[in-house]
């Protein structure tokens, strides 16, 4: 070969192997996660920075958590394939998945299977704990907890239309805390009277001595639904590699680490599927928070 067609060869191939080295990224880039923000933003950063470092180890790739303000910032940020899997609610995830077309719902917490709303109240109110609907909570002041929350709005909103009428016509005032705990911050300081929480939040906020049961008190359970998932979106296969999916989900119902699953809290995850949440998409469309 002549000299001048050896260094053309040569460096063609450079150029090939480049190139190759160049497009591998793609199938290793860092796969990214968020979470609805239904607690304060520094125990979520805890919370997930753990199942981050978690995940990196599982699947071999760089996992990183990216923090949002709102449900609605958590769900564009699937949407907009900033983030490739997230732990939504059970309306969140709905909606994610009716905007990206192929995501799935992997996984669930076992309590998930079984989750609940409690409508709380402030002790002054002398409101009592029953088991059926609380009806002596119309024309009180009243807070939800997020706009876009399955059990901080869905649900409860759900069951006060069907017992006592829309929120607007039955409460002197209704309010959105934003997250569950600061709902039982409004209520327990008196700022609103009532409020829906996370029935999960609250027992643990209790527990660990943030809520004063001397101040705010749980009035009536909803029956129970589902709720929150992790849901991954339909291309990362594509992106990360074949069975990259069943590698994620696996991942998460492989979750043993007490000190993780005490971290969300949940006992464990269990399987989940988009058919799960059919009711929680029936009721939002319902009360109309699935329109277009």
């Amino acid at each position: 070969m002549k000299p001048l067609i050896k260094r053309i060869f040569a460096l063609t191939l450079l150029t090939l192997t480049a190139l190759t080295a160049f497009a591998e990224p793609a199938r290793a880039d860092t796969f990214t996660f968020t979470a609805i923000p239904d607690e304060d933003e520094s125990r979520l950063n805890e919370r997930f920075g753990k199942v981050a470092d978690y995940l990196s180890e599982q699947l071999g790739v760089t996992v990183k958590y990216i923090p949002v303000k709102s449900y609605p910032a958590a769900i564009s940020a699937f949407r907009n394939d900033q983030v490739q899997l997230a732990w939504f609610g059970g309306l969140s995830g709905v909606q994610a998945r009716h905007l990206v077309p192929g995501s799935q719902a992997i996984a669930q917490g076992y309590e998930d299977q079984f989750f609940k709303t409690y409508i709380i109240a402030n002790t002054s109110t002398d409101l009592e704990a029953s088991d059926e609907f609380p009806q002596g909570i119309k024309g009180r002041t009243f807070t939800f907890g997020s706009k876009g929350s399955t059990s901080g709005r869905l649900m409860p909103e759900f069951y006060i239309r069907e017992y006592l009428g829309a929120p607007d016509e039955v409460f002197e005032r209704v309010g959105f805390s934003g997250d569950h705990s600061r709902t039982i911050a409004q209520v327990q300081s008196g700022a609103f009277e009532v409020g829906a929480v996370n029935y999960s939040v609250y027992d643990n906020e209790v527990a660990e001595g943030k809520t004063d049961p001397a101040k705010v008190k749980v009035l009536w359970s909803t029956p129970t639904y589902p709720d929150y998932q992790w849901t991954i979106r339909g291309d990362v296969d594509a992106r990360y590699g074949a069975g990259f999916t069943e590698k994620v989900t696996a991942a998460l119902l492989n979750m043993t680490d007490k000190d993780l699953l005490a971290s969300f809290p949940r006992e464990s995850f269990v399987p989940a599927s988009n058919a799960d949440y059919q009711p929680i998409q029936d009721t939002g469309e319902a009360i109309g928070l699935l329109e277009e």
